[in-house]
């Protein structure tokens, strides 16, 4: 019997002893998830800053602007979580770092950093070749400077993950995460060459930048489980962690981030427009403050209603990921179209908050905040759907079919979808539907989910009497039948 192997030691007691400037690479890794999180949600600004005079007409060139924005926004959202992604399975491999290592990885945040800046010319340039090449070039210039780091650490093995150290396949997986690394940036490589020629195809290339992973994934499985084909890979154990999708607890920390991110720029949003000028409150307001406050009003309803609704979605969020145990490629994919509708939240509050009074744009605000709180929220629900296909793998049995949280869960996720769909349809009957009264409804949502706790448990309750009184009655009809039986036994 083979004697059971020594358990492994943590990573920061292994680099204490290598020295020589070797550090464990935990603390890189959480500033590297803050700061892309961060990029990845301020790429709203932009578009949430656009101004609309209340009383300017939302006409067709406006609407043109303001979704061609919102597309751009989406898709460079989506740019970066694949970077993210990356970097993730980058660091999977190279579990140690040392002073080089962490000076590269430096220089490929300060270009994460400058992408905001080139959505901006993206955004309020669409036309223009420029901005698009300047983002590409970026994103190339970060899959170039992540291929250094994976060459840089298969030069010293002692950087990488024990189990690849120990293998003999080493130049697989060398090959195999640059593989993954580079495939981002080729793509947005020949998206900054097209740039100048054809914007639409450069834009189609950026798209592939997102897919292609997805669709790769598909076409393997379409191969494997119609023509019989099998990919050649070592049979050792660490190759799945490059195959799978990312751990649970990074998408979690990930997509915290993205949330505490987008509650904060609601309150930036309110500090920089909704302080009053100190000579208008001496002038107008004879210096009494919260006469001039008042003024904000709506802003301030506007603020605390949509930080309640990203409270919610973060609570929904946390309540299905407490659930889950594996995060599948579907579920994870959802999760992120999830957080890029949460990151245009900013967005839905500043049109709302501007507005607030009547004008000819209230029910349009109304509805483009129904329209992206229920994106956010569906795809949520399309996360548990998802897990549920494969629940034995993927969901705690509490959640599973027939589980004690299962309805709670089904309920829970279908509230958001089914309230911001109901006030959408009801914005398209009633004209008299105004931000404040939509306001005040995000506020009230909060008691919902206390509601609904109560009903599902009365629900349940009332099943199950039901259920039991239906058993009672079926044994006392086979009681019956038995006795008619054993009578008729008798008589003959």
């Amino acid at each position: 019997m083979a004697a059971p192997s020594p358990p492994s030691r943590p990573r920061a007691l292994v680099a204490a002893e290598l020295g020589g400037g070797t550090q464990a690479s935990q603390r890189l890794l959480a500033y590297s998830d803050a700061l892309l999180s961060i990029i990845a949600t301020v790429m709203i600004l932009p578009v949430a800053h656009m101004k609309i005079h209340p009383d300017q007409e939302l006409d067709e060139s406006v609407q043109q602007l303001l979704a061609t924005k919102i597309a751009v926004y989406l898709m460079t959202f989506l740019i970066v979580t694949v970077a993210w992604a990356a970097h993730v399975r980058l660091f999977q491999v190279i579990e140690l770092i040392d002073d080089v290592l962490a000076l590269l990885n430096l220089a490929c945040m300060m270009l994460i950093t400058f992408l905001p800046y080139t959505f901006s010319l993206m955004a309020f340039f669409p036309d223009v070749p420029f901005g698009i090449f300047l983002f590409s070039s970026c994103a190339v210039i970060i899959g170039a400077i992540q291929a250094v780091i994976v060459v840089y650490g298969f030069r010293r093995p002692y950087l990488l993950n024990p189990e690849i150290q120990e293998s003999d396949n080493q130049e697989f997986y060398k090959f195999h995460i640059l593989k993954i690394i580079l495939r981002g940036p080729t793509l947005s490589f020949f998206a900054a060459i097209f740039s100048f020629f054809f914007i639409p195809l450069s834009y189609m290339f950026l798209g592939l930048v997102i897919f292609f992973p997805h669709v790769s994934h598909l076409v393997k499985w379409f191969k494997r489980k119609f023509l019989g084909h099998e990919e050649e890979v070592p049979l050792e154990s660490f190759t799945v962690y490059l195959t799978e999708p990312l751990s649970k607890e990074r998408v979690e920390a990930f997509s915290d981030g993205v949330y505490a991110i987008v509650a904060t720029l609601l309150i930036l949003d309110i500090c920089e427009d909704n302080v009053p000028d100190a000579k208008e409150v001496r002038e107008k307001y004879h210096g009494h403050l919260i006469n001039a406050l008042n003024e904000f009003g709506p802003a301030f309803l506007a603020y605390f209603g949509s930080f309640v609704t990203i409270g919610l979605l973060w609570f929904v969020h946390h309540s299905l990921f407490l659930h889950v145990m594996k995060a599948t490629r579907l579920m994870g994919l959802l999760n992120t179209f999830s957080l890029a509708f949460i990151g245009g939240l900013p967005l839905a509050y500043q049109m709302t908050s501007e507005f607030a009074e009547k004008s000819h744009n209230e029910i349009e605000a109304i509805q483009i905040s129904c329209v992206t709180i229920f994106f956010a929220s569906i795809f949520q629900f399309g996360i548990w759907i998802a897990a549920l296909f494969y629940q034995r793998e993927t969901l705690h049995p509490f959640a599973r079919y027939g589980g004690k949280e299962h309805a709670f869960m089904f309920a829970k996720l279908a509230l958001y979808p089914c309230v911001s769909l109901s006030v959408f349809f009801l914005t398209c009957i009633v004209s008299e539907l105004s931000t404040t009264i939509f306001h005040v409804t995000q506020i009230i949502v909060p008691f919902a989910f206390l509601a609904l706790r109560l009903l599902v448990q009365i629900g349940l309750l009332a099943l199950r009497s039901i259920m039991s009184l239906s058993r009672r009655r079926n044994n006392v009809l086979l009681e019956e039948e038995e006795s008619c039986l054993s009578a008729a036994e008798i008589l003959s």
